[in-house]
């Protein structure tokens, strides 16, 4: 989106403290921009160095003992640890530097036209570090460890130190709000509202002990997770303090966004250009499809969420790349031996692709099938027994997995050979 914009005249700017566009699985994302500002020390972000190992306090989350910590990148814990003195002033943290990255690009460029910027805060993201007047928003008593940054998996810590990560990550939530705070006063003070859409979202949410989890990825895509924040002013419409109940993903920034300057959306894109739903609510799409690679492929229609979880032995499962980065590092060599090429998708414009084995996480992920209805139960505690209702997710599923051209393992892989046949 970004590369076509400027294609087509936009100019676009990327303002961020994501450290991942930097490390080998960024993929080259952030040159798509015609330019971009990256602000250092987000989450272990390999930026500072010394050879000694930090000192730390007693904690939480698999800080101590450091495992590996000269390999590539290092241990992200340790390296948290030595970057946190270097960060010691809300002037010299990441969101702080980027948000006025940001204010100043809006500022210097008020008067011109045809510009795009992505204003990009890693945070609230683990570890939910911020200043003490921000901790001082939620007073508690709390003698444990010290625990800012959940471990990936099922909650075994206590009442007490649950509590506290709740507050440690209020604190910083907290302080996101006072520096989108000053992008919303920047748009009344440089009067932006009359010719500027904005969009505000998040990419996922965070367990805090819900479900009995920590964090995300490793649990199921429960609606913490996956139903995400999103605020939208189209100056066209103008409309304002309403809640549109329309059906809406991220693939649909792209083609709004191309909309909005004049930009032809290509006829592959699959997003819905969302400028008639702000302004009539015109619907978008009966059902979605979320989830993560590996894990459960999920469905709602708004009403109900259908979890499928993969058979016994998550298999078969590959990847599909023309790019073998994983996040951090590129795959390593015996990784690659069972590689192919195969015949491209319907959206790789005629290129062929790898296929490559895909490594099993090194978390154990939890199989189980579920239906929820959100409407008697939105937090999700009590799964539902509704086959007439299972079948018609099902045979949405399938429909919009063949809609993404979906590879057949996949299909194997969630037990859906049966049913396909019943739906088709």
């Amino acid at each position: 989106m970004p590369e076509l914009l400027s294609q087509q005249g936009v100019y676009t700017h990327l303002a961020t403290d994501h450290q991942h566009y930097f490390e080998d699985g960024g993929a080259s994302y952030h040159t798509r921009y015609d330019s971009w500002q990256f602000e250092r020390g987000q989450e272990g972000d390999a930026w500072m160095g010394q050879v000694a190992d930090p000192a730390v306090p007693e904690s939480i989350g698999g800080r101590a003992p450091f495992a590996h910590p000269h390999r590539r990148y290092g241990n992200i814990h340790r390296q948290d640890w030595v970057n946190r003195p270097f960060l010691d002033a809300e002037d010299k943290q990441p969101q702080a530097k980027t948000i006025a990255n940001g204010l100043d690009f809006m500022r210097r460029n008020r008067d011109a036209d045809n510009w795009f910027l992505q204003i990009e805060a890693f945070d609230p993201h683990e570890p939910f570090f911020t200043q003490q007047h921000y901790k001082d928003l939620y007073p508690h008593d709390y003698d444990g460890p010290h625990f800012d940054w959940p471990p990936y998996r099922n909650v075994q810590e206590t009442p007490e130190q649950i509590t506290h990560v709740r507050y440690e990550y209020a604190a910083l939530v907290s302080m996101c709000d006072a520096y989108l705070g000053k992008v919303l006063d920047a748009m009344d003070d440089l009067s932006l509202w009359d010719d500027t859409l904005l969009i505000v979202c998040t990419d996922h949410g965070y367990l805090l002990g819900e479900h009995d989890w920590w964090a995300k990825i490793v649990p199921p895509f429960y609606q913490e997770v996956a139903h995400t924040p999103l605020f939208i002013w189209d100056p066209r419409s103008r409309r304002q303090g309403e809640r549109n109940p329309a059906l809406v993903q991220m693939i649909d920034f792209a083609p709004t966004l191309l909309e909005y300057f004049g930009v032809e959306i290509p006829s592959d894109v699959q997003g819905v250009c969302l400028r008639e739903t702000l302004a009539n609510d015109a619907p978008t799409r009966d059902a979605c499809l979320f989830g993560v690679h590996g894990g459960h492929v999920n469905i709602t229609d708004g009403r109900y969420v259908y979890m499928r979880g993969p058979v016994e032995g998550n298999q078969p499962l590959y990847e599909y790349t023309l790019m073998p980065t994983h996040m951090r590092q590129r795959f390593e060599t015996d990784e690659l031996q069972e590689t192919t090429l195969v015949e491209p998708f319907t959206f790789t414009k005629g290129c062929c692709t790898l296929r490559i084995p895909s490594r099993q996480p090194p978390w154990k992920l939890p199989r189980q099938t579920m239906l929820f209805n959100l409407e008697s139960d939105y937090a999700q505690e009590h799964p539902l027994q509704d086959q007439a209702v299972e079948s018609r997710l099902i045979a949405h599923m399938v429909e919009l997995m063949r809609a993404n051209d979906a590879p057949s393992e996949q299909f194997q892989r969630l037990g859906l050979a049966v049913d396909i046949l019943q739906h088709r």
